[in-house]
């Protein structure tokens, strides 16, 4: 009997340890469970996220090989210029200007490949043969091609009222630059021409868009010597259609570099300090600010050969002329960002019919 006792003891425990032991393996059971998964779902997670990365790539592959659209195209077909701002990013290089029947005919093409928008710049597009030149350009686009929107981009020293009495009609919109409304600062900057009063002349501008049914715009760029001014009261009584304020940028071979012919560096100002200009105009309801981000790959340029400027290695790189290559084969090489453009809000309201401006 005594002997049975250490064997009934040792029973006893032993049935206590497999209970523990038991209990013990239920709750392992799950632990096992999530780590056999875990390691086995290891190499299937790996594949699907090269999977993922694959169909990324071969999606934004598809969306490369896209046709680009040009949309809204700005024509700078003359680099000459009677100002010398000392920030321009588009120098007069070269005194080249097509013939008016070929621009015609690379307008058309760009009509062709879906272009809404053309914008007529330079240099200043009113120098060249007094502005009849760019005048049959805008009477072309809106007459024969019928664009939604024809607009120019000038300095308005040049521009006379018998323009506008000719084809004033063919217009939607005139963007005037005007970056101060302290005469000693547009000089300065280089907007300055003898006894002219480049105020007085936007002031002149601002009354024949009025009177001739022409949508009016003002273009300011933000530099050294007028990021601290106030030009709330001015901008109101204009009251443009829309007041596009940009940053000052560097250009390669254009305003920056070795070979450039202007020196851009010392109206350079910081981000900071263009958005402290922005916030005290930030009551201006009709500002549209564009930070050198904005601006970047954002715009399709075509210069005075009708080539697409690439600005992404910021300096200005040419395509091969749409009118020897084609719209479609040269504008693959503008390096223009589309998703950008829309960012920016480079598309909006910019037929003067559809603006149902009271004049």
């Amino acid at each position: 009997m005594w002997v049975l006792m250490p064997l009934a003891f040792a029973g006893m425990l032993l049935k206590a340890f497999r209970q523990q032991l038991s209990s013990l393996w239920s709750a392992l059971v799950p632990l096992f469970s999530f780590l056999r998964t875990f390691w086995l779902a290891g190499p299937q997670r790996k594949q699907q996220q090269q999977q993922h990365k694959e169909s990324q790539a071969e999606n934004q592959k598809v969306e490369d090989d896209l046709p680009i659209t040009p949309t809204s195209v700005n024509y700078h077909f003359t680099r000459q210029c009677n100002y010398k701002c000392g920030f321009c990013f588009h120098t007069a290089k070269t005194s080249f200007v097509l013939p008016l029947a070929e621009a015609k005919r690379g307008l058309l093409w760009l009509k062709d490949a879906g272009m809404e928008k053309i914008n007529f710049s330079g240099g200043e597009p009113f120098i060249h043969d007094r502005g009849e030149y760019l005048g049959e350009l805008v009477k072309f686009c809106k007459v024969d091609l019928q664009l939604p929107s024809v607009s120019i981009v000038s300095n308005g020293s040049l521009i006379r009222e018998n323009w506008f009495q000719r084809y004033g009609d063919y217009l939607d919109i005139l963007a005037i630059s005007c970056d101060s409304f302290n005469e000693e600062v547009n000089v300065l900057i280089g907007r300055g021409q003898g006894k002219k009063n480049h105020v007085e002349t936007l002031q002149r501008l601002r009354r024949w868009c009025r009177d001739y049914r022409v949508a009016f715009k003002i273009n300011s760029v933000i530099n050294r010597f007028n990021v601290d001014e106030d030009m709330n009261e001015q901008i109101r009584a204009l009251n443009p259609v829309r007041w596009k304020v940009f940053q000052c940028l560097l250009i390669d071979g254009e305003n920056s570099g070795d070979d450039a012919l202007r020196e851009a560096e010392r109206f350079v100002i910081s981000d900071e300090e263009f958005d402290g200009f922005l916030d005290r105009h930030k009551e201006i309801s009709c500002l549209v600010p564009e930070s050198n981000q904005k601006m970047k790959d954002s715009y399709l340029i075509l210069d005075e050969y009708m080539r697409f400027l690439n600005c992404k290695n910021g300096r200005k790189d040419p395509s091969k002329s749409i009118l020897d290559v084609g719209v479609e084969a040269a504008i693959k090489c503008s390096g223009f960002d589309e998703k950008m453009f829309l960012k920016r809000g480079g598309k909006y309201m910019w037929s003067k019919a559809d603006l149902q401006l009271e004049w």
